[in-house]
């Protein structure tokens, strides 16, 4: 013997045996379009009815998106039915057993045609036929308009939306998943609002067919109570009316309900969330036409003839919430912000403890030993103060914002040092007597307290620490004693300066682009692709931060690149005639308001560097070829001459020819990186020019 179970017969599962319910549940509702039920059968099912109606409306209230109940259209049919089976069974009961009285068809008609028509089948017409008009005339014939517009408009929308799924997909915005998610997606709504245009047409067929079956009660009564029953006409169209009414408000009410949610559904369009954040959140949103209102309804409660307290409280409520809204919206944005603030500090934490962090390093970084950072502990505000002055000043002077400076202390430094790194590397390191002051005395001049002697960290200058107590002594004597934190500040500054080129990254430059007017931003898509690259533009842009040659003028440097590119495709010939179209500038920025003060080569220099130029058969320089002595000797008195003139004080330029000029650079700034050099066609007109002597 084999014990089989129920549960172990095949098919049988839950889900199985639910839709077998769900077709017997279909199957009842037709058979009560043919079969007598008892009238308890007939409350129940009324009962059910109401609260099927009720479901479907919260239901639709409360859900985030149309697509969300997708099953409406379904749900809607069944609803339908089931409310026109229970009209034809209790019209059934009405005309076989209604001369038995009210309550002949059940308690649910009965209670409704008692409470609703208060006793009288006049009142209970009326209302009926308000409630026909509303959902016929009002809710269906709207929602059914919205269907037709939404199903139309949703149909012609789906080639477009179709062709933005292939192009997000080819571009690799989204992966092959997520575009069948939303292929699925655009087919379930193109089929929803397609099934919701005809599925609207049922909430208007049964408006129609409640009022039919209500007239053919009334009329179908009384004819049977004066005929069948030997009623009065008075008395039949008292019962028969009462109860045919009764039954079309139990019907009706449970139809306008779907009709409004049928309503609500359509119309929620492309709001998303449910129905009470949607309108009341909108209704809210706008303190000042809540005020606006409120005022209103004031003036409305104290005009004459109006009564004062139902005015007087939807004023004082709009404008309690007209004055709650702003607080509560900021509450909530205070919370938002704090809840994103805790996730981002969360995630940078622990990117931070991540292995990809230590592949990151800062642009510019500052790197303080323990026992300076101690001495600098209480002037970290001031730190931070002038390094936000100094970025601003390098802005300002060289026409972009260099990257932060990230200021570290570490463990492993010398207590004493302090390190500058650019991207990672170690610029430069220098060791500081803490607390101390450092001065620069003129040159052949001894300090007049003691002093130990060192050199000036940011230039190599000869300098000496002199303890602080001498520091009222050295201000007497003219001279300037500098902190800790101003020699630091210094050497800072000098290293961005000779490190500008590197800092310049292509995002930098890039923004730069971005800000300018609309006229430039056509010029620069006229430059770029078609006569050269971004990068090339960005190396152009290298080659005059490398000579420390301001790009604030971007506008200008535009203008001189188009110039030049569509012949010059070469980085270096064509910051040469960039050079050459803001020497006006240039002079301006070395000059500071004075004569600007130049230093020439001598006739022996032009023409060696004149020989040592290599031209191809269109005369342009291809090669650079010198003897090692002479750039020896060249190096020798040129460094003589400089340092002659360096020891007066004064700021100078060297003038070369046009086409040495960017050789004799090559060579000098090995020996004095912060010399410029010029060409005589840098020179602008109108510049006061004082010849300092030559190189020869």
């Amino acid at each position: 013997m084999t014990d089989t179970s129920i549960s172990s017969i095949p098919g049988d599962t839950p889900e199985s045996r639910r839709d077998v319910l769900f077709a017997l549940g279909i199957v009842v509702i037709l058979a009560v379009l043919f079969l007598p039920i008892p009238t308890f059968l007939i409350d129940l099912g009324l009962a059910m009815s109401i609260a099927l109606s009720v479901l479907i409306l919260m239901v639709a209230l409360w859900i985030q998106r149309p697509l969300d109940f997708s099953s409406f259209p379904t749900i809607l049919l069944i609803a339908t039915m089931l409310r026109l089976s229970l009209n034809i069974a209790t019209t059934r009961v009405i005309l076989a057993h209604g001369y038995e009285g009210t309550d002949a068809a059940g308690f649910v008609i009965n209670g409704f045609s008692q409470f609703v028509m208060s006793g009288d089948f006049v009142i209970g017409l009326i209302v009926f036929a308000i409630l026909i008009i509303v959902n016929f005339m009002v809710i269906t014939k709207g929602a059914t308009r919205i269907a037709e517009v939404g199903a139309r408009f949703t149909l012609d929308a789906i080639p477009g939306k179709q062709m933005a799924i292939d192009a997000d997909l080819s571009a690799g915005l989204i992966d092959d998943k997520e575009a069948q998610r939303r292929r699925k997606e655009l087919e379930e709504e193109s089929s929803f609002f397609g099934a919701m245009d005809g599925a609207s047409k049922f909430v208007r067929g049964d408006a129609v067919a409640g009022l039919i079956i209500t007239a053919v009660n009334v009329f179908g009564g009384i004819v049977i109570g004066v005929t069948r029953y030997d009623m009065s006409v008075s008395d039949a169209a008292d019962v028969f009316t009462k109860l045919s009414v009764g039954d079309g408000l139990v019907s009706q009410i449970p139809a306008l309900v779907v009709s409004l949610a049928a309503g609500l559904l359509v119309s929620k369009g492309g709001t998303r969330g449910s129905a009470d954040k949607a309108v009341l959140g909108q209704l809210g949103g706008y303190p000042r036409a809540l005020f606006v209102a409120a005022i209103l309804m004031g003036v409305f409660a104290i005009m004459p003839g109006l009564p004062m307290l139902p005015f007087l409280l939807l004023s004082g409520l709009m404008g309690f919430i007209g004055y709650a809204i702003p607080k509560r919206v900021a509450a909530q944005k205070k919370v938002e912000d704090d809840r994103k603030k805790a996730a981002a500090d969360k995630e940078r934490a622990r990117e931070k403890d991540s292995v990809k962090e230590t592949l990151k390093s800062a642009e510019i970084e500052l790197v303080i030993g323990k026992q300076l950072s101690a001495g600098l502990l209480a002037k970290h505000g001031e730190l931070s103060r002038r390094v936000a002055k100094m970025r601003r000043k390098f802005a300002e002077q060289f026409g972009f914002v260099v990257p932060d400076i990230r200021v570290t202390d570490s463990l492993t430094l010398d207590p004493k040092s302090y390190q500058i790194k650019i991207h990672g590397t170690i610029i430069t390191a220098q060791q500081l007597k803490v607390g101390e002051l450092l001065v620069i005395p003129p040159a052949d001049e001894t300090l007049p307290v003691p002093a130990d002697p060192t050199k000036e960290p940011a230039f190599g200058m000869p300098a000496y620490w002199v303890p602080p107590a001498y520091a009222e002594e050295l201000k007497r004597s003219g001279l300037a004693p500098a902190e800790n934190i101003t020699v630091i500040l210094t050497h800072l500054s000098e290293v961005i300066r000779n490190n500008l080129p590197q800092l310049l990254s292509y995002k930098d430059m890039r923004q730069l682009f971005n800000r300018l007017e609309p006229e430039y931003q056509k010029l620069l898509e006229d430059i770029c692709p078609a006569h050269t690259s971004f990068s090339g533009l960005q190396a152009v842009l290298k080659l005059l931060l490398a000579e420390r040659v301001s790009i604030r003028n971007l506008n200008l440097i535009l203008e001189a690149v188009a110039e030049i590119v569509p012949h010059v495709r070469r980085s270096e010939q064509v910051a040469e005639h960039v050079r050459m179209r803001i020497a006006q500038q240039i002079c301006g920025d070395l000059a500071e308001g004075g004569p600007l003060k130049v230093l020439r080569l001598g006739n022996r220099w032009d023409l060696a560097f004149h020989n040592a130029l290599k031209r191809d058969a269109k005369g342009d320089v291809i090669e650079f070829d010198i003897e090692p002595q002479l750039v020896e000797d060249f190096g020798s008195q040129m460094s003589d001459a400089v340092k002659k003139h360096m020891k007066e004080g004064s700021r100078f330029a060297v003038v070369a020819a046009p086409d040495a000029r960017p050789y004799v650079r090559m060579i000098v700034e090995r020996m004095f990186p912060n010399l410029p050099v010029l060409s005589h066609l840098e020179i602008a007109r109108g510049v006061d020019v004082a010849a300092l002597g030559s190189v020869s």
